[in-house]
């Protein structure tokens, strides 16, 4: 079960708390029943890289690409030749 944190708007007090998921978010402050507010954390999770894209757990071959709608197709052509310059 996941730990939150909470902070109280009025007195300023702050405790963690261990909650289900399908627990309902506490309101009132154990100390002043004051309001209380979800403090949030940042997330343990860090992507790096250039990107990750649909393709790259596939191999070039098995990979299909649909074609580009009609409107698209101007961008996409715009952009073949800066593709070409840099290789």
């Amino acid at each position: 079960m996941p730990t939150y944190a909470y902070a109280c708007k009025d007195c300023s007090h702050a405790f963690d708390i261990v909650q289900s998921f399908t627990d309902s978010t506490l309101t009132s402050c154990p100390e002043c029943e004051g309001t209380l507010r979800k403090k949030f954390n940042t997330v343990g999770v860090v992507f790096k890289g250039s990107g990750f894209y649909r393709t790259d757990s596939r191999d070039a071959k098995g990979s299909t690409v649909s074609p580009a709608p009609a409107a698209a197709a101007p961008a996409a052509a715009s952009a073949a030749p800066a593709a070409s310059a840099a290789s």
